[in-house]
């Protein structure tokens, strides 16, 4: 008697939660871009009518705000065991390779309204270590908002250069040189053949130049008296 084959029964969708939806998002924010997040799009890559997300998801914005949570659990938490310099740097290291790879983040990270756990969690160790190494609560609030303004500047900075190898900055800026009237622009000409044309040099190697003069202007001023408190400007 012949074997009756049986169809076998589809197989079942792995159950959607908010983890895989945002997981999901992060993919498409990271090649497409934040503007191209859609709940459409969303679901046509998750596998699923656009409506099964709202079930875990209310809107966009809420996708939003758990992108940005996502980003800030990325960045290295600051720890106190090697003081609060240490602590920094390799907070501001982590943080600047982070937005490099997430590069639609940066003009998200502090404009969510409902921050969540992750960002809260990244927030107050900043704050803990730079209060362990001495700043004042005001003293703290101001490095804290001088490093997170150079890091986001630099990678804003970095992200829109017309060159992302040693091999397109030495193309664009031979060309720029080439195209400039001789002698008329003599310290751009020094700068290009003196610095940025040397072999090995790299545009990402001057953000822990920079990032070192901040650090180094945060720790001169935080023996002052009062740095940072209402009334001293010093």
């Amino acid at each position: 008697m012949a074997q009756t084959n049986r169809a076998r029964p589809p197989k079942k969708r792995a159950p959607i939660t908010r983890e895989a939806v945002l997981a999901a998002a992060l993919e498409l924010a990271d090649s497409e871009g934040a503007e191209a997040l859609t709940m459409r799009k969303l679901a046509d890559r998750i596998g699923v009518e656009a409506m099964s997300i709202y079930y875990h998801v209310p809107n966009k914005e809420a996708i939003l705000t758990g992108l940005v949570d996502l980003v800030f659990a990325e960045i290295e938490l600051p720890t106190t065991e090697r003081g609060w310099r240490a602590a920094m740097h390799d907070r501001a290291v982590s943080a600047r390779a982070v937005l490099v790879r997430h590069r639609w983040a940066i003009g998200l990270m502090d404009s969510r309204r409902d921050p969540g756990l992750a960002t809260l969690r990244h927030h107050d160790a900043v704050i803990g270590a730079l209060r362990a190494g001495g700043f004042s609560i005001a003293g703290a609030a101001h490095a804290f908002s001088a490093l997170d303004s150079y890091i986001y500047g630099f990678v804003l900075q970095e992200l829109s250069l017309p060159f992302d190898t040693s091999e397109e900055l030495t193309e664009v800026a031979e060309g720029i040189v080439t195209e400039m009237p001789v002698g008329e622009f003599p310290h751009l000409t020094e700068m290009a053949a003196g610095h940025a044309l040397l072999p090995g040099y790299s545009y990402a190697n001057e953000f822990e130049i920079g990032l070192d003069l901040i650090l180094d202007s945060l720790e001169q001023r935080l023996p002052l008296p009062g740095w940072g408190e209402a009334g001293t400007s010093r």
